[in-house]
């Protein structure tokens, strides 16, 4: 028998993530707009969570996250920071265009990050993460409220690809993805639903 799904919960927007910012340890608020797609996105769970027992609700520490989660009506079981964002290092708090700047061409999925974690860093990450939430699937539903770039990751590591697969995927504030199986296979069920 397949396991139970996997649902991925961005948290919504913040004021850096509104312009494009590189947020990964600042730990800003929810804006007005965020809070609004947070509780929406509670309605979007409702009507994709199948499972009948509680699902196991795992969150980034960030604050965003876990307000997140607060307003969609979960009820956070363990922070992690296996689930923080990509550690942007001296990029915090830069647009991409910022820094082609001064790296043209730079892209996240390619380019150094001085300061911060390469791409095969996140991913190392990201298969700990899936690893040990696997054994998690089994038995129950799970939920990891999170942010964008790393959940980017997760989803290509779940189907086997290269963490920097990642940059194929959209994932926007409060959306949620749904990954699971088809006959032992891993599949991406729903991509990027946004919050209703």
């Amino acid at each position: 028998m397949d396991q139970h799904e996997l649902l991925l919960l961005r948290h919504g927007q913040t004021q850096w993530s509104a312009v494009g910012k590189h947020t990964g340890r600042t730990d800003l608020p929810l804006t007005a707009v965020g809070e609004r797609q947070a509780h929406a996105a509670g309605r979007t769970y409702a009507l994709m969570h199948h499972a009948e027992a509680p699902a196991l609700v795992l969150s980034s520490p960030r604050a965003r996250a876990l307000r997140t989660a607060e307003l969609a009506g979960l009820t956070v079981d363990e922070t992690t920071e296996q689930l923080a964002e990509w550690d942007y290092g001296d990029y915090e708090g830069l647009t991409t265009d910022h820094i082609r700047e001064q790296v043209p061409g730079w892209t996240l999925w390619t380019g150094p990050v001085p300061g911060g974690e390469s791409a095969a860093q996140v991913t190392a990450r990201a298969d700990k993460l899936l690893d040990r939430i696997r054994a998690e699937l089994a038995d129950r539903e799970v939920v990891l409220v999170g942010h964008g770039h790393f959940s980017r990751v997760l989803i290509a590591r779940w189907i086997g690809l290269d963490g920097t697969g990642g940059v194929h995927f959209k994932f926007d504030p409060a959306s949620i993805t749904v990954l699971g199986h088809e006959r032992s296979v891993p599949q991406i069920h729903h991509l990027n639903v946004p919050p209703s």
